[in-house]
């Protein structure tokens, strides 16, 4: 009850069974998703939007280790999400913004979405009049 309380109040919702160590902060928590059986090391920062799921659910897997494990000083920046119980992340690493991560990654790793924005200012020439008939 008392999880569906803070759920309710802060939009975090953190399965009672997860393990979290030491000096652990989520910053703008709306939408932070953490499973039971995620393991959490200590000094680990979080953003908003980020999951630590399963890649799957079955009742067959009830009682095996299904979420993530965060090793040390990790920072988990916004709606990343990182799913399964064979994936770690290695302590003093940093997972970007959006990251979609079901593979571990080394300790000291630096892991983001490369993308590209493109911004095009169109020429006063080539825009057409708008005609508007009423």
């Amino acid at each position: 009850m008392l999880t569906e309380y803070a759920h309710g109040q802060t939009g975090i919702d953190i399965h009672p069974g997860a393990q979290i160590g030491k000096s652990f902060f989520i910053d703008h928590g709306t939408g932070v998703v953490i499973g039971e059986t995620t393991i959490i090391g200590n000094n680990v920062k979080i953003y908003q939007g980020v999951t630590l799921g399963a890649t799957h659910v079955a009742k067959s897997m009830a009682q095996k280790k299904r979420h993530p494990t965060i090793e040390n000083n990790v920072v988990i920046y916004a709606n990343a999400t990182i799913l399964g119980g064979h994936t770690t992340v290695g302590h003093d690493s940093v997972i970007g913004g959006n990251v979609w991560l079901t593979n571990s990654v080394e300790a000291h790793s630096l892991v983001f979405q490369k993308h590209q924005t493109e911004v095009r200012i169109k020429s006063l020439e080539s825009v057409e009049p708008i005609n508007f008939v009423i």
